[in-house]
C-alpha cells in the first residue's frame, strides 16, 4: 500500500465544464430550410390543392402551418 504514517489524501475525480461559446438561443434561425421541414404535411396539403381547390384543404394547411411552426419557422 505504501509508506509509513504518512497517509495521502484521496482526491475526487474533477469534472470540468468546457465553454465552447455562447448556447444557442431558443429563437434562433431554423436549422432547415422551409422547403424541406415538414415533408409529410407539405405532401398532403399540396394532393389536396391540386385535387380539390385551395378552399377545400384548409384543415391540411392548418396542420402544415403547426409543423413549421414546431420547427421554428414563423408563418
Amino acid at each position: 500500500m505504501g509508506s509509513t504514517g504518512d497517509p495521502t489524501p484521496v482526491q475526487a475525480p474533477v469534472c470540468s465544464i468546457v465553454n465552447e461559446g455562447p448556447a444557442p438561443a431558443t429563437d434562433s434561425k431554423p436549422k432547415k430550410k422551409i422547403c424541406c421541414a415538414c415533408p409529410d404535411t407539405k405532401r398532403l396539403r399540396d394532393e389536396c390543392i391540386v385535387e380539390h381547390g385551395e378552399s377545400a384543404c384548409t384543415k391540411w394547411i392548418e396542420a402544415h402551418k403547426r409543423c413549421l411552426r414546431a420547427e421554428g419557422f414563423k408563418v
